[in-house]
């Protein structure tokens, strides 16, 4: 096949084009995935929307991050991958590898990487390239319930590392989307008291039944990690009075309006506040380790590429049901 289908922005908040296109050969050092699903990611949104730019975008311009797939072709220099390997395709195309962040295993901060759907053409298309070195190895599962792990679940799995949770602290997940039921289930199964808060009470429901606590009532003070996954940021306040003395903050989600900070809050709480960016190369290999002796749970929308507008739209409204998956 030297064609595919894929679904093309060719304008911010437009909906996208589903066309044929050439299918791209791995150049060296990559292999080329023939995708079977691909999640539909917030992120993804905020491209779609224009709310971020890469300083240089793809060509052509294809999102999505979340890819699952079988190796259909294989670059020059790549000798660990076989073709009919299956292998995922996550938000980290390439990192930079020498900067202090890469170095010290935070790649997911080098501020020289690029991104699939981002800076590189994406999952929402037939086939995609990836750099060999950041492929995933996937475990036994359906693709639809795995492709959502690619960002969403690795973006948890990182959250939780980042808040340093311990067994029995109390820890309050906000937004209880695709991400934030993740987050859940990893807290819950690292021994820690969940609070899921959400106005949604079918999202709260939901939380409860994947190891959430049954109150959903966060008492002033009483939250060693407050971790935010609800794209607003009408989260901060109840984030800040639910948060005790020497807690963690945790930013997850991506919010561009500005909250309040109070430094002499700081010094008297000493709450530390942070944020963290989808995984690592080593996370992910963790968290696909948890998926095969424990699968992870997922609330997943199958939809077909047609669709994928659709989804972005019911995501930037805050309708969307759990996760929307594309099946190629």
């Amino acid at each position: 096949m030297t064609a595919m289908r894929a679904a093309l922005l060719r304008g911010h908040g437009e909906p996208l084009l589903i066309t044929t296109l050439p299918r791209p050969e791995p150049g060296p050092g990559q292999v080329l995935i023939r995708l079977e699903a691909s999640g539909v990611c917030h992120t993804d949104v905020h491209v779609w929307q224009g709310k971020v730019h890469a300083a240089t975008p793809p060509d052509p311009f294809i999102l999505g991050h979340e890819g699952i797939g079988q190796v259909a072709a294989i670059g020059t220099g790549v000798a660990d991958w076989a073709i009919g390997d299956r292998a995922g395709a996550a938000w980290l195309h390439d990192t930079c590898g020498t900067c202090d962040e890469c170095r010290t295993g935070h790649e997911s901060f080098c501020q020289n990487q690029t991104a699939h759907g981002f800076s590189v053409p994406g999952t929402f298309a037939e086939y995609v390239c990836v750099t060999a070195a950041h492929a995933v190895r996937l475990p036994a599962g359906d693709a639809t319930s795995l492709a959502p792990l690619m960002c969403a679940g690795v973006t948890a799995f990182g959250a939780i590392e980042r808040a340093n949770l311990q067994p029995g602290e109390t820890c309050a997940i906000f937004g209880c989307g695709g991400l934030g039921l993740y987050a859940v289930q990893i807290a819950a199964r690292a021994g820690a008291h969940v609070i899921a808060i959400d106005p949604d009470p079918v999202k709260r429901a939901a939380a409860i039944a994947m190891g959430a606590a049954p109150d959903t009532a966060l008492a002033p003070g009483t939250a060693h990690v407050c971790i935010n996954f609800a794209p607003t940021p009408a989260t901060w306040s109840p984030m800040v009075e639910g948060i005790r003395p020497l807690g963690r903050i945790i930013a997850a989600a991506m919010v561009a309006d500005p909250v309040p900070l109070n430094q002499e809050w700081l010094t008297t709480s000493g709450v530390t506040v942070t944020g963290t960016s989808v995984g690592t190369r080593d996370q992910m290999r963790r968290l696909m380790q948890m998926q095969t002796v424990a699968p992870l749970q997922g609330q997943i929308t199958e939809i077909a590429l047609d669709d994928v507008t659709m989804a972005l739209t019911m995501l930037s409204q805050g309708r969307a049901p759990g996760r929307f998956c594309i099946r190629f």
